[in-house]
């Protein structure tokens, strides 16, 4: 990612109102829904960030017919059969959602394909996916035995299988789900925590059916997906850095409109109330995924231990989370967070790094890092790793240092939330 960006601490509150972008999980699996779906599928609030753009043409030449207005995605859909094999290597870009849910997909299709994506994504493991994969029968290949991009995928008569995922991913349960529906018989996950339940909520939009018992999920195969209207809601990880903002900056109130309340996603509000900010949530739809507003007053913070089965929940909110904690009284404890190792990038290091060249008091451990508030903060050089959340991260950082940050790799945002920048002048200007 390229982009260096001046960021002038502006030396006054947020104050106003917003719509933060869709929701980007909600984006992508809409899009791979829809493209293996009879019929149309109408997808408003889809989320232009470069991510969920990779998605769209991965299904373009997979032979669905995709069109993109100002207004909507339309998604024209003829079924699992109808995807076709392509002409041309499948790059997902930056996008790890986008190259795991597909291996699900594509395990069940009788062609072969290959995914490719950015450096970023060559780093990141996928044997967590290749593996049950091959279980269910699909011959998949890779760098170190199938665990980086490139991959190779030739997938096929598909069998059910049992099995248990050894780490809480959102992502291997669904490209799981998505081979479980081609498959012969029954497939059955159990997860080891709750992660967040797009993919599952989708299959019953579609008109699937899907069972769910404790911690395992039973989905059979042979299903039909019919197109539908999805009605994407704002995304609570984009959100959450303006509710950090809001609680962080003196002289804030922050109202974010239409954000996505999904009970597996909520967990930074459960952190930013216990501790101490001024938050108050207003749900005003519980249909499909539930949504709602939320409003943010700048808040007297106090440092607390966030672990256990709580970290699914907010594990890409965890870089904006440290920054909060760097503000708050007392010790912040964050653990049971080894999952930020192999994201976009080593989200620990980075994080750790980069506050810290800001000022902030905070040392990385094996499974997370721990914080020490509250803490002033300074100018400086940071940079964004090429990860959209560690630029976003050090942008709201700017707005509390005591002069100005130079934000190398600014342009990573782009990947979930194009207008960020534009959003933040926004609230600026009120």
């Amino acid at each position: 990612m390229e982009g260096k960006k001046k960021l002038m601490n502006p030396k006054k509150g947020l104050n106003g109102e917003l719509n933060v972008p869709g929701d980007k999980s909600i984006s992508h699996r809409a899009v791979m829904f829809g493209s293996v779906a009879e019929g149309k599928t109408v997808i408003h609030n889809f989320l232009m960030g470069e991510d969920c753009l990779s998605t769209i043409e991965c299904f373009r030449k997979l032979g669905v017919d995709i069109r993109v207005t100002d207004e909507e995605v339309i998604v024209s859909g003829e079924g699992w059969d109808h995807l076709s094999e392509p002409q041309d290597i499948l790059d997902v870009g930056n996008s790890g959602t986008t190259t795991r849910l597909i291996m699900g997909i594509l395990a069940g299709r009788p062609f072969h394909s290959i995914l490719i994506g950015d450096d970023s994504i060559a780093k990141r493991p996928m044997k967590r996916v290749t593996e049950p994969l091959k279980k269910f029968g699909t011959k998949i290949d890779g760098r170190s035995e199938g665990n980086y991009t490139p991959l190779s995928i030739r997938g096929g008569d598909l069998k059910g299988i049992k099995y248990t995922l050894p780490v809480a991913s959102a992502q291997v349960k669904s490209a799981l789900l998505l081979a479980g529906l081609q498959a012969e018989g029954t497939t059955e996950i159990q997860e080891p925590e709750k992660t967040r339940n797009h993919t599952e909520k989708m299959i019953i939009e579609f008109g699937g059916h899907i069972e769910r018992h404790g911690d395992t999920i039973k989905v059979k195969g042979g299903q039909v997906l019919k197109g539908t209207e999805v009605y994407v809601p704002g995304d609570i990880s984009s959100a959450s850095f303006f509710m950090v903002a809001a609680a962080i900056v003196p002289n804030s109130r922050v109202l974010l409109k239409n954000v996505g309340l999904n009970e597996t996603r909520v967990g930074i509000v459960e952190v930013m109330k216990k501790m101490g900010a001024s938050i108050e949530i207003m749900e005003s739809s519980k249909t499909g995924e539930p949504v709602g507003d939320i409003l943010v007053e700048s808040s007297d913070l106090t440092g607390i231990e966030i672990g256990g089965d709580l970290i699914p929940s907010l594990i890409d909110e965890i870089p904006v989370i440290a920054l909060l904690a760097s503000q708050a009284k007392g010790k912040t404890i964050i653990k049971d967070a080894q999952e930020l190792k192999v994201k976009e990038t080593n989200r620990i290091d980075a994080i750790v790094q980069e506050l810290g060249n800001l000022g902030a008091d905070i040392q990385g451990t094996e499974d997370g890092m721990i914080i020490e508030g509250k803490t002033p903060l300074h100018g400086g050089e940071v940079h964004s790793w090429g990860d959209h959340r560690i630029g976003m991260t050090l942008a709201v950082a700017s707005l509390i240092t005591n002069s100005d940050v130079i934000l190398e790799g600014a342009d990573a945002v782009n990947i979930s939330y194009p207008t960020f920048f534009e959003h933040i002048n926004k609230l600026l200007k009120k």
